[in-house]
């Protein structure tokens, strides 16, 4: 056996804190070191931070990524380190990955396939590196090897495939199983999304078997620049099996995960692979050799399984509560807020996030310990005597029910039961005074008397912009970070007021549909995640109909009523905002989905849906930062671009028209 003790370090960085990422890149190798790894791969441009955007093209931000890069080296003494950087080469920008042995620079290697598609933007600052060209680069007056490399260290054989690389339908890692390559290491910046971990198994499985070689797999953590969650995925398979698989959504700076693999079983196990051709001679000139002496090592104890959650039955909800959480704990901390600040109206979306903060505090001190977690957030003067999870939830998150006239007691009761079982601390404003006053001021001015009749819209949407002033006064003064509670849902029909319900620095629902936020709520209401536990006090909001409460109690007001039922409409939604289908195609699938519904009824939601997206482009354009958590998200500033003026689909929604009138007219002959 030839034995070799390979650490994938996930960290969590920020877009240019230079000391805190460099802090993290050490600490993680430190620990890699300490639990007698040989072989350490840290994610993609995890010294800049993957998020620097533009600023990647400043010649100070690669200036620092390289001193940085050079301050580092000396620490991997007696090591084999991979990490990420970006580096110019004749007026290009590339995404680098750089091996270091034994303190020394070997090369960089550049990534080939970009991520240019979805919230990715690579290609706005990076370029794409040819297949089997190399170059040298000078750094600090020495030259290094650069481009399409592979490393020979101590006699085994280390290969790169960058993030993008892995899925691109050209991979390298073709041409690196020809050369006989024994590691292939894929430092990634991979965004979460729902159900993409199972996508990432198989995709790693599947390249250790058809390559015949150890696959590493390491991801960044944590909300690194605002709207990405990065899960810390870490993976490790040999020859088709899967060695380690990492924890997920740590809300530690690093975790390390480390894992013993047999080169002579995988060398064996590619030599009968009959797809091995092995071929050196075209590619002369990649191959850099260094000598490296590795331990000797004996075999070790199987990593720890998987967490149960990870298989279970209800992996979709576990994801979410511990995504957002992470992301709002990351957002918190690295925006230096003071706490959080919530209008809980007692609705869904509202408890869903008074809810999502609960779980920050609680995975913390289950991971962190109490003392961990109030240190990474020190910088907050009121925990400094916290000495439990209630005192720092009081102290952490203020909710305020503001009440109309139109407000009931349902709501009320919800909001401030659910705020005093999480430990919130929770104020009740009477509002309908203001609302009121700005009534009074306008009939007065234009010599009419304002009425539901006349002016429905108008009236509902002013008591939820006189809310706004008094969270986002809370919200000052504490130095918080104010929450918005729109969903996409909402966020698609527009049904949301901007400068009202909207208001916030931060909207952490908007990119989960409605739907799944009430299926989510009713699970944490009975269940809850694993190591967490349930909500009981959920029962006062999971009992209510979704209402936005503006129109009198007479009214019964409800958003279904409003605009469709909810299930609907995200099936609607999909069908036309991710799947591109025009109202009439739209219209035909929900005859399908939903035969339980009449079809003129079905006409005329699929029609105020395709207006209402039509006509709201705005104001998601103005929705406060989201996180992305899967394929389907609006936001238009990193996923789903759409004009602000269009034509409205009008031709389209005539021949909607035509088309459903046909129908139920052949429908009534029959």
């Amino acid at each position: 056996m030839d034995l070799i003790k390979i650490a994938i370090a996930v960290v969590n960085q920020t877009p240019m804190d230079w000391l805190g990422n460099k802090r993290n890149i050490l600490a993680a190798i430190d620990d890699a070191r300490a639990q007698g790894a040989s072989l350490i791969c840290l994610p993609e441009l995890c010294t800049t931070g993957y998020g620097c955007e533009d600023a990647f093209l400043s010649p100070d931000v690669q200036k620092r990524a390289r001193r940085m890069l050079l301050e580092i080296a000396p620490q991997t003494q007696g090591l084999i380190v991979s990490l990420g950087l970006p580096l110019m080469y004749r007026g290009g920008l590339f995404n680098c990955a750089c091996l270091l042995v034994d303190g020394q620079i070997q090369g960089f290697v550049a990534k080939k396939n970009l991520a240019g598609d979805g919230i990715h933007y690579e290609p706005r600052w990076f370029k794409p590196w040819p297949a089997g060209q190399t170059a040298q680069v000078e750094l600090e007056g020495r030259t290094y090897p650069f481009g399409d490399l592979v490393f020979d260290c101590g006699g085994i054989r280390i290969g790169y495939e960058i993030c993008e690389d892995a899925w691109a339908a050209r991979r390298p890692g073709t041409e690196l199983a020809q050369l006989a390559v024994d590691i292939i290491l894929n430092p990634s910046a991979s965004h979460f999304a729902f159900g993409k971990q199972e996508v990432r198994r198989r995709l790693v499985l599947e390249s250790s078997r058809a390559f015949g070689v150890s696959y590493v797999y390491s991801n960044l953590l944590g909300n690194e620049a605002g709207r990405i969650i990065f899960d810390g995925a870490s993976l490790i398979a040999s020859s088709g099996k899967m060695v380690v698989e990492g924890p997920r959504f740590s809300m530690a700076d690093f975790v390390v995960t480390t894992a013993t693999i047999d080169i002579d079983a995988t060398r064996m196990a590619r030599a009968r692979l009959a797809s091995f051709q092995p071929g050196e001679t075209h590619l002369a000139g990649t191959m850099i050799s260094t000598p490296f002496a590795y331990p000797v090592r004996h075999p070790e104890q199987p990593p720890a399984p998987l967490a149960a959650w990870e298989t279970g039955p209800n992996v979709k909800m576990e994801e979410f509560a511990r995504t957002v959480s992470l992301g709002l704990f990351d957002y918190l901390r690295k925006s230096r807020s003071r706490g959080f600040v919530l209008s809980l109206s007692g609705g869904a979306d509202s408890s869903a996030v008074a809810v999502l903060i609960w779980l920050v505090v609680q995975n913390g001190i289950r991971e962190l310990g109490l003392k961990g977690f109030l240190g990474k957030l020190s910088y907050i003067p009121q925990l400094e005597s916290a000495s439990s999870d209630q005192q720092i939830m009081r102290r952490l998150l203020t909710c305020v029910y503001q009440s109309t006239r139109n407000s009931g007691e349902t709501t009320r009761n919800a909001a401030q039961s659910l705020a005093e079982a999480l430990g919130a601390e929770f104020y009740l404003l009477d509002v309908d005074a203001v609302v009121q006053a700005y009534i009074g001021l306008v009939s007065q001015e234009i010599g009419r008397e304002l009425t539901w009749a006349d002016d429905d819209i108008a009236l509902q949407n002013i008591q939820a912009r006189t809310r706004a002033p008094s969270v986002w006064l809370l919200a000052n003064l504490r130095g918080a970070l104010l929450l918005s509670t729109s969903n996409r849902s909402e966020a698609a029909v527009g049904y949301a007021t901007m400068d009202g319900d909207t208001s916030g620095g931060l909207a952490p629902i908007a990119g989960i549909d409605k739907a799944f936020l009430r299926l989510w709520l009713d699970w944490m209401y009975r269940q809850g995640p694993q190591d967490v536990g349930n909500v009981p006090a959920l029962n006062l909001v999971i009992e209510q109909a979704p209402t936005a409460e503006l129109r009198p109690q007479a009214a019964a007001q409800t958003d279904e009523a409003d605009l469709m039922p909810y299930d609907l409409l995200d099936a609607v939604e999909r069908a036309a905002i991710r799947d591109k289908h025009g109202p009439i195609d739209v219209y035909r699938l929900m005859r399908t989905q939903f035969p339980q519904h009449d079809p003129q009824q079905l006409g005329i939601w699929v029609e105020r849906f395709f207006r209402l997206w039509a006509r709201n482009q705005w104001k998601r354009e103005r929705y406060a930062p989201s996180f992305h958590l899967d394929d389907e998200n609006l936001d238009p500033k990193t996923w789903c671009r759409f004009p602000i003026l269009s034509g409205g689909y009008e031709q389209e929604l005539v021949e909607l028209r035509e088309v459903v009138s046909t129908e139920r007219h052949g429908a009534s002959r029959r």
